[in-house]
């Protein structure tokens, strides 16, 4: 068997927890919208059922945090539901959401987040006895992208520097005070792993490409006090390096071409995914994880399959892989339609008639992590 020291079970679930807002200037809440709120026990009990052990979730700081003051109750059945079903959760502090008083580039943004990570980290501790596992600030690049274009909240259109900068300070000050309350708490940073290529009829155009590529090292770097060192950062706080990777992770630049995937990376151009982790564990040499991966609809077994032969042939060139997260587990409706469903869970939602959402395991892709688990434990 794989051994595993940080996580209970190297294939993980991940419960899609998004809280900001959207174009349309709605708040989005995934956890209530796909019912999980309700029916964590359920949800994390099924999980353990096809050995799933460790999941990713959220807390929703916007729910929680009530001008300074604290209402657990959107959070407490969640942990207790986690306790009781023995599943280790990996706790996101600030999935792109935030409470509606606070101005994220102000200082009150920082010390808001800070005294909710402490709060967090101690409540935690306190009810279920082991350290805690977080991710302050999830996707802080993507997070920056969208949030300085028309996609989410604040649409601060030409202020990505600006607001990146102030993203990392509040995952340094809120990973302070989660050590602060909880010494053996472990910090994971999850950032988009992408590649980046110049358009195929412009293959010398390749400055704009690197650009884009070099990209994704930001924060990380940010964090580690590489760069931007006046943020505070420094070797200490990039504890975990968490990867998310998607099929649409790889394209062309100028133009936004997508790489092509089908069930076999048949662009020459793409990237295999053991090159792309192999390259950020020697930048970093941390414990590294995918933190999310998944597919939709009918390639959603062959992109598993390939996860897992990629995930086997980065370990054995002595990558750490600790873990791969399917995310989402259960499947979820488009940010911007809530008509438009993914097909991309290991679950897929139905409705039951009762206003209620009931979970389908989706055969195929079942077998395929069943596949996937067997590969990983030789």
């Amino acid at each position: 068997m794989i051994p595993v020291s940080l996580f209970q079970s190297f294939w993980m679930g991940g419960f899609e927890c998004s809280c900001q807002i959207n174009s349309a200037g709605t708040r989005l809440d995934m956890t209530a919208a796909l019912q999980h709120d309700l029916y964590a026990a359920e949800d994390y009990r099924r999980a353990r059922e096809v050995g799933i052990a460790t999941v990713r979730d959220g807390i929703r700081w916007h729910r929680v945090d009530r001008g300074g003051r604290y209402d657990w109750s959107s959070w407490l059945p969640m942990l207790g539901a986690a306790c009781s079903e023995g599943v280790q959760v990996i706790w996101d502090l600030c999935h792109y959401g935030w409470p509606d008083d606070v101005d994220i580039f102000s200082a009150a943004f920082v010390e808001r987040f800070t005294r909710f990570a402490s709060a967090a980290a101690r409540l935690q501790r306190e009810h279920t006895g082991e350290p805690g596992l977080y991710v302050p600030v999830n996707e802080i690049s993507f997070f920056t992208w969208a949030a300085t274009r028309d996609l989410m909240f604040p649409y601060a259109h030409g202020r990505g520097g600006e607001l990146k900068r102030q993203l990392v300070r509040a995952a340094l000050a809120a990973s302070d005070a989660i050590w602060a309350a909880d010494p053996g708490a472990r910090i994971c940073y999850a950032e988009p792993l992408i590649h980046n290529v110049p358009p195929r009829w412009m293959p010398w155009l390749k400055g704009p490409a690197r650009a884009q590529r070099d990209s994704q090292f930001e924060a990380w770097d940010m964090i580690r006090g590489r760069s931007a060192p006046e943020l505070g950062g420094s070797e200490k706080y990039l504890d975990v390096v968490g990867v998310n990777f998607y099929a649409a992770n790889q394209w062309e630049v100028p133009g936004g071409r997508k790489l092509h995937w089908d069930a076999g990376s048949d662009d020459p151009r793409w990237v295999p995914l053991h090159r792309l982790l192999a390259e950020v564990y020697e930048r970093y040499r941390r414990t590294m994880f995918i933190a999310e991966t998944s597919h939709y609809g009918i390639g959603r077994a062959d992109w598993l399959d390939e996860i897992a032969a990629e995930t086997h042939r980065a370990r054995k060139i002595g990558v750490p892989i600790e873990g791969v997260c399917l995310y989402p587990i259960l499947d979820r409706f488009d940010w911007e339609d809530p008509a438009h469903w993914h097909n991309s869970g290991l679950w897929d939602i139905h409705r039951n008639g009762a206003g209620q959402y009931r979970r389908v395991l989706n055969a195929g892709y079942a077998c395929a992590l069943t596949r996937a688990q067997t590969l990983l434990a030789e």
